[in-house]
Parts: C-alpha cells; sequence; structure tokens
C-alpha cells in the first residue's frame, strides 16, 4: 500500500482505499463491499460506474478532450440548452468546481453593482454557510474555521444569521451599497439546516423590492439531491443567479454559473473565463446525468426514498435522549445529536459506521450528514436506517451508562 508522504496534508482520510464500485456499493482493496450513503458528498448521484456515464466517458474521449473556449463547442451549448431547460435560467458559465462557480457569482454581483452606480458592491451571506476555499469563496463562507490564517479576507461581504428575514431587512434599512445575496437554500455542510418553508420567497421579495440579485448556492442541493431538479424548485420562485457542481458530472469536474434575465448580460467577452471550463468531456457527461436523471425518474425516487429514510429514522431513534432532531429534504439527511450526550466526539461514529461497511459522514460537529445516490432502492434504505440506528443508540447508551 502506498503511503501518503508526499501529499500535502490538506486531509486526515480514513484507513481504507477503495478499488471500485457499482451502482450504491464501494469495495475496498481487500474485496470488502461498502454501501456509499455519501456518494463522495453529493456527487455520485448516479451511483458509481454508471453505464450511460461509462459509455459516454469512453465515447468522448476517443474522439475529443478539449479545444479552449476560443472555439465553439456543441457539447457545452447542449448542455447549456439542457441546464436552462430544467432551472428557468438562461444563460451558463461552465467552470471545473462549485467555488470557481461561486467566484463566477460574486464577480457577477459585483459587476451588477458597479453598473447601478454602487461604488463598493457588497454581498450578504450567512452564518455558517459554505461556498468554498478559494480567497473570495471561503471570505463569503460563514465558518471562521475555514478563514483561520489566510487574512487578509476578501472584503465587501455583509453577514447575518441564516434564516432570518429581520436580519437581511436590517441590512437594508441600514445600507445603502449592497448588490446581492448569497444563500444556500439548505445549509450542506453547516449541518443539513433546512430554513422556514418561505425563506427564500422572501428573500426574493426583498431582492425584488432592493433591486439586489439573488444569488443561490445550489452546490450541494441541485441535480435532483431534494427531490427537484433544484432545491428553489420546492418555493415556486425564480432565482437571478444559481452556481451548481457536485453531481452535475457524476465524479467528472464540472462547475456552473447560471443567470437568469436579470443578470444574463452582465459577463461581456473578457470579464471572466476558464481554460478547461466546459470542455467537450465534461459537458457530455454532464448530458448524460441529465438525461438519466429524466429517464429513470430519479427525482421521484429521491423524493421517495428521502421520505422513508427520515421516517425511519423518527420511528427508531426519532425518541431517543440525545437525538435533537431529524431533518433534510430528499436525499439530503441530517441527524443532529446532542454532543454532550455522547462519551465521545461525534466523528468516531463515522469510523464505526465505517466498521459496519457503510459510509457516512459527520458535519457542523455534531450532524450526521447522508447523502445517498438518487439511484438508492428500499433494501439498501433499510440498510441505513438501522445500521445508523443501531449506532446511534449504542452510543447514547454506552453514554449513559
Amino acid at each position: 500500500m502506498t503511503t501518503n508522504e508526499h501529499l500535502m496534508k490538506t486531509y486526515s482520510p480514513l484507513d481504507v482505499t477503495f478499488e471500485h464500485g457499482e451502482g450504491a456499493y464501494l469495495w475496498d482493496t481487500n474485496g470488502r463491499q461498502y454501501l456509499d450513503a455519501l456518494c463522495g458528498i453529493a456527487v455520485c448521484g448516479l451511483g458509481h460506474a454508471h453505464p450511460a456515464i461509462t459509455k459516454t466517458i469512453s465515447e468522448q474521449a476517443a474522439k475529443l478532450l478539449h479545444t479552449s473556449n476560443l472555439y465553439r463547442i456543441d457539447n457545452q451549448q447542449k448542455l447549456a440548452n439542457q441546464l436552462c431547460e430544467v432551472s428557468g435560467m438562461s444563460r451558463v458559465f461552465f467552470s471545473n468546481s462549485g467555488a470557481e462557480a461561486n467566484e463566477a457569482a460574486i464577480k457577477i454581483a459585483r459587476l451588477y453593482g458597479h453598473k447601478n452606480n454602487i461604488d463598493e458592491p457588497h454581498i450578504i451571506v450567512m452564518e455558517n454557510s459554505f461556498h468554498g476555499r478559494t480567497l473570495a469563496t471561503l471570505s463569503a463562507t460563514g465558518n471562521r474555521k475555514v478563514q483561520a490564517g489566510f487574512e487578509p479576507l476578501v472584503q465587501g461581504f455583509i453577514r447575518v444569521p441564516y434564516n432570518d428575514i429581520d436580519a437581511v431587512k436590517h441590512v437594508a434599512e441600514s445600507y445603502h451599497n449592497v448588490a446581492a445575496i448569497l444563500v444556500e437554500p439548505i445549509q450542506g455542510e453547516g449541518g443539513i439546516k433546512v430554513p422556514a418553508q418561505d425563506y427564500l420567497n422572501q428573500l426574493r421579495e426583498i431582492c425584488d423590492q432592493q433591486n439586489w440579485l439573488l444569488m443561490l448556492d445550489e452546490i450541494q442541493t441541485g441535480m435532483g439531491r431534494t427531490g427537484q431538479w433544484f432545491a428553489f424548485q420546492h418555493n415556486k420562485m425564480q432565482p437571478d443567479v444559481m452556481t451548481l457542481a457536485k453531481a452535475l458530472g457524476n465524479g467528472v469536474p464540472v462547475g456552473a454559473c447560471l443567470a437568469g434575465k436579470k443578470a444574463d448580460e452582465i459577463f461581456q467577452p473578457g470579464n471572466h473565463g476558464s481554460t478547461f471550463g466546459g470542455n467537450p468531456l465534461m459537458c457530455a457527461t454532464a448530458s448524460t446525468v441529465i438525461d438519466t436523471i429524466q429517464s429513470e425518474n430519479l427525482l421521484e425516487n429521491a423524493s421517495k426514498m428521502g421520505s422513508y429514510i427520515v421516517n425511519g429514522f423518527k420511528n427508531k431513534i426519532g425518541q431517543l435522549d440525545g437525538v435533537t432532531e431529524i431533518r433534510g429534504l430528499g436525499l439530503m439527511i441530517g441527524i443532529e445529536l446532542d454532543a454532550a450526550k455522547l462519551n465521545h466526539d461525534c466523528a468516531e461514529l463515522v469510523r464505526l459506521a465505517l466498521q459496519k461497511q457503510l459510509l457516512i459522514n459527520v458535519t457542523a460537529g455534531n450532524v450526521i450528514r447522508l447523502l445517498p445516490p438518487l439511484i438508492i432502492n428500499q433494501q439498501q434504505a433499510d440498510t441505513i436506517i438501522n445500521t445508523v440506528s443501531e449506532l446511534v443508540a449504542s452510543a447514547l447508551q454506552k453514554s449513559a451508562a
């Protein structure tokens, strides 16, 4: 087995290496099978080694990988058309990651502000948010641990509590240099925090009144994760800007910044760019992701299986002292634990689940995060419910003893 001595220590990986995958399962180098309830942190929505994705990658790699955006790219235009059709947006810029997509959104907001005679445009962002690790996106992120040591941070962000409309209204009354709001429809890294049902609608109303852009970071919530193509579609409204990545390429790196009519003419030639963004391989793969979600009715499955899993947890562990809340939307599910009721770090549950051949994650310190693939079936859902419930109940019981 190789060592990590030449890798920068940006991660502390678990002691397992996966060799291959199929559907919702992964196999390690020792041949052990694992049920993947994290799917690469909401990336492999179609599971692993999906035949349609494999076929597209192989065929496109045999034809053409890259030409650059100096020339027209048919696959790029096709994907842009598909994304605008399912989102209601009107133009797309392609990047390689979610952080880059959010960088594009931030630049759009600043250009929009300057076009509206704001000398130093500011963006309202939320506490406990996560938008990436580039300098601008970590500055926008509402997590001090992500920012620590990277000062001076990028200026131009006004932070307010998440799911607090009054705080946004206060900014509207007190500041005259705001150009946009950047917000996650559901906070993922922040602990699967689902806001009030009308939160996005109220933000939309404020942005319309103030002539601000409403920019939604759908990097974790998008591409069917919540049971709709995009989380905002549960609210019957439209953002002005939306960012995507993660599940868009099912493992192939691709990001996208989409703009609606209020913002779709902001970028002009020379304002932004990407060497690799929108290359033929990534766009062909993402197009197949969209086709597969549609042909396999995976939005419906995500909604159905998500409700099934949440209800299963509520029935099994919802009443346990130490389980604070079980929440989520579609297949974006969080179980918040009372860390004081556990005799060890909540992250220990990740290692215990690995021993049970289940891949999960803990975020925000005390929230079990489950992001299973959209293809999950009821038998696999039952395995997740039973295994996680047993781990939580056992941990709380040992702590109480």
